[in-house]
């Protein structure tokens, strides 16, 4: 078990192994497994990877992010310009159905609307804004509406947890309501908690997930 000077250190180690970030951009506070970052980064992309180095602690049951995005003076871009970079790079990537999609940006935050099929295509849409200069943040309200026929299977999906080494599923219970799975049960990280979610929309017919798993870690 560890104390909350433990995990906020390996928090930190964690955010300073990450190529993209540097230690003094990104200040770490822990408590009772919940980590708070604050600071200053260059793009939105090391907002995300600051977030992701976190979650994927042992130890930690909440994250909550205070990181604002500031850019240098020459990388300032237009609306205009991130509106069209946004769809110039959806364009171009074959997971995302663009002409289903609507994009709207004020003051360097780009807003995602519209409905896909899949939650892939969802999350590699915000990941075309994402990556861009000049992006302070992105609203991703994309829809998942399955066009399947299929009734969504817990069991499929129950079977998908089981197979992987990522999880430990003995305590995950999936219901099925429709086309909503819901999780319940306790899981020991966030990283865990995430990758349940990604494994239950890879089921054929799923519109929507409903993540009530608890992070249990003792300190």
């Amino acid at each position: 078990m560890k104390t909350n000077e433990q995990l906020q250190k390996d928090v930190q180690d964690a955010i300073k192994w990450q190529p993209l970030l540097k230690a003094a951009e990104v200040g770490v506070t822990a408590k009772d497994g919940v980590v708070s970052l604050t600071g200053i980064v260059s793009s939105f992309t090391k907002k995300l990877e600051a977030e992701k180095a976190a979650k994927g602690v042992l130890g930690v049951k909440a994250v909550v992010e205070d990181i604002h995005v500031k850019f240098a003076n020459d990388l300032n871009k237009t609306d205009l310009d991130l509106a069209n970079e946004v769809l110039s790079g959806m364009k171009w990537n074959w997971s995302v159905p663009n002409d289903s999609i609507q994009v709207k940006v004020e003051d360097g935050w780009v807003s995602l609307d519209g409905a896909v099929e899949w939650n892939y295509q969802r999350d590699a849409a915000k990941n075309c804004a994402s990556d861009l200069i000049g992006v302070k943040g992105v609203i991703n309200n994309i829809k998942v509406n399955s066009l399947s026929a299929d009734l969504v299977e817990q069991e499929a999906i129950e079977k998908a947890l089981s197979r992987s080494w990522m999880i430990d599923d003995h305590n995950i219970q999936v219901k099925v309501k429709g086309n909503k799975v819901v999780l319940r049960g306790a899981v020991e990280s966030l990283f865990e908690k995430d990758e349940a979610t990604r494994l239950a929309w890879n089921a054929p017919g799923v519109n929507e997930v409903d993540n009530e798993l608890a992070v249990v870690y003792d300190f």
